[in-house]
């Protein structure tokens, strides 16, 4: 059934006065909107600058044919997160410390300090910095590469990006070939392999997915800004060379490894965003790694 929402707004602006309106009525996508949702639609669709404090009044959703295309619920864009949660004891590589997440301050303790009801927590973590969803700087293989606080924040955010299928079943090991015939050149270039599906468990640490010298060569020779995988290692760890990691921070290729939810995403027309905390004398952190896609 088609539906609109029936409502009166009040918004004031930052520099004096106002403006009201009664019994408003537009076509909604869904069953429902948010107050938040249809005040930014009014400020956006009316162009109204210095907007301050914004209040819907008696909204009503109504059963009634559409008179012009709806205003969504949703928004204009949408993240898709692509980071594992990292929690306390969470190994994420074999071999390294599992992060201690605790509390340095505790609500309980925190009562005595404060008046009334009010009470906070102040968090304590302990880790190595590989762990969970990261991304490695060049300092993480060299010892004069540029660190997390170094490199331009644009290196880690809105880059356009392309997602690669290469399904483990078919091969663990990426070759160039795999990469070829796609449109790479200065974006962000995001591995599907499937191996995030065993996340968390003693699978996910042996014989997992990973690209090749020659596929490394490829990506760098391709001028691609960063790359990304949703396995274990970009690199086989079956031996004691590291040559993807040596030939892309080498060039100040970033790399993201870990991530999850590659199925979520188009081939294309999405950008991604994988941004640290800036901090000197450090290659590698971990991330929210997320994808933003233009709604259809």
């Amino acid at each position: 059934m088609n539906k609109r929402v029936k409502f009166d707004f009040d918004i004031r602006f930052t520099n004096g006065g106002g403006i009201k309106g009664e019994d408003f009525r537009l076509d909604i996508a869904g069953d429902d909107i948010s107050d938040k949702e249809l005040a930014d639609y009014i400020v956006a669709d009316m162009r109204l600058l210095m907007v301050g404090e914004t209040r819907i009044l008696h909204k009503e959703i109504l059963t009634e044919p559409h008179k012009r295309k709806p205003v969504s619920t949703s928004g204009a864009s949408y993240l898709i997160d692509l980071s594992h949660t990292i929690e306390n004891g969470l190994v994420t590589y074999k071999g390294l410390p599992a992060p201690v997440i605790c509390d340095f301050l505790s609500r309980e303790d925190s009562a005595a300090l404060y008046d009334g009801d009010t009470t906070f927590q102040i968090g304590k973590i302990e880790m190595v910095t590989n762990t969970g969803t990261y991304i490695d700087c060049p300092f993480h293989r060299y010892a004069d590469g540029k660190d997390l606080s170094e490199m331009p924040l644009e290196r880690f955010a809105d880059l356009d990006a392309i997602v690669i299928r290469a399904p483990y079943q078919d091969g663990l090991a990426v070759t160039a070939d795999r990469l070829r015939h796609h449109e790479i050149r200065n974006r962000a270039v995001l591995v599907h392999t499937g191996w995030a599906t065993h996340w968390n468990t003693p699978a996910y640490y042996e014989n997992h997915p990973y690209l090749t010298a020659d596929a490394a060569d490829y990506l760098r020779d391709c001028d691609v800004k960063l790359v990304g995988i949703d396995s274990h290692n970009i690199d086989s760890t079956q031996g004691r060379s590291r040559p993807v990691h040596t030939t892309l921070l080498g060039a100040e290729i970033l790399i993201v490894e870990h991530l999850c939810h590659l199925e979520l995403l188009p081939e294309d027309g999405f950008t991604f965003s994988a941004v640290p905390p800036k901090f000197k004398g450090a290659g590698t952190f971990p991330v929210r790694a997320m994808a933003k896609l233009a709604r259809g």
